[in-house]
């Protein structure tokens, strides 16, 4: 199946790691499933890359995750341009901060600049709000504080804040306990959600909708929505089974914005008034019209096991 054929992936992330035996020693990768991506590159598992599979560097950290990407195409681009910002096109010349490193007497071609964490902090800004990804919903993950103060730095010294739609979250290794143990609660990567299993209840709602025709009328321009043909988004909300024409839903989410705009974030149901993230929207469409399949697992019942049925048959005899 090729990519424009698929629904919009539950997650594709962009990462930087760190050594933790030498901050310097510094990798950019991308993964559908972060916790997996991290312990091949620790050699927990098979898999991983050449440049971090030395055990003087090892173990390796996720210091920043990047998330929000419409495609694994669009992960990679941007993980290319973050790994190459003195090549990538998507940074201008004007604003380019990295540059090869000059030739060392008898060398035929100029070395690959190094990264470090301010460099790649650094890019990070630039790419997050070039033409190309700003209207991309995209959310910083810090896992490490370092990282995070570098960003702040930087926003402290440019005198300007995160452009619009972007979205900053920390998550850091939890303090020892009193006891001197600490919270088995997950945190970090091995936290996130690695399918569509948080928009369940919005999925299934759409889904009995449409499967029982009860489309209606489209919320905006009011003609009448033809039962499973064309693109049709739904509002998340709950309570809310307000849905319409995708031009509709567009055309609604970009008023006031310039002409050249194409690419909404966000509008108000016209329905119940709640705000909805253009993101969140396309997302359920691409998975309701995409992966047939992907939906149907994510709305099977789970068996009741038996010990589950003999407890159900108990507590009705307590009763």
């Amino acid at each position: 199946m090729s990519q424009l054929a698929r629904p919009i992936p539950a997650l594709y992330a962009v990462y930087v790691l760190r050594s933790t035996k030498r901050h310097a020693s510094i990798y950019i990768g991308s993964t559908p499933h972060p916790p997996r991506r991290l312990n091949q590159h620790n050699g927990m598992a098979r898999g991983g890359a050449v440049r971090t599979s030395k055990d003087t560097l090892r173990p390796w950290e996720v210091m920043i995750l990047i998330t929000g990407f419409p495609s694994s195409i669009a992960a990679l681009k941007f993980e290319w341009a973050l790994t190459n910002p003195h090549l990538t096109t998507h940074i201008s010349t004007e604003e380019r901060i990295t540059t090869r490193a000059p030739r060392k007497k008898g060398q035929r071609k100029s070395r690959k600049p190094i990264h470090s964490l301010r460099s790649v902090v650094s890019n990070l800004h630039l790419l997050v709000g070039v033409s190309s990804f700003a209207r991309w919903p995209l959310t910083l993950h810090f896992f490490v504080p370092e990282p995070k103060k570098a960003w702040d730095n930087w926003l402290k010294a440019k005198e300007t804040t995160p452009r619009e739609g972007i979205k900053i979250m920390e998550d850091y290794e939890p303090d020892e306990g009193s006891n001197g143990t600490k919270s088995a609660e997950p945190w970090g990567i091995r936290a996130l959600p690695l399918d569509y299993a948080p928009i369940k209840p919005y999925v299934e709602k759409a889904h009995n909708v449409v499967k029982f025709e009860r489309e209606g009328n489209c919320v905006h321009c009011h003609e009448a929505l033809e039962s499973g043909k064309g693109l049709q988004p739904m509002c998340p909300h709950d309570g809310c089974e307000a849905m319409g024409h995708l031009d509709c839903w567009s055309k609604h989410a970009l008023k006031g914005e310039p002409k050249e705009i194409l690419l909404p974030l966000s509008c108000t149901c016209p329905s119940c008034g709640g705000k909805i993230n253009w993101s969140d929207m396309m997302k359920e469409l691409t998975l309701r019209v995409r992966g047939p399949k992907e939906v149907a697992k994510l709305l099977k019942k789970k068996r009741r096991t038996k010990k589950e049925i003999a407890a159900e048959a108990a507590a009705e005899e307590d009763i």
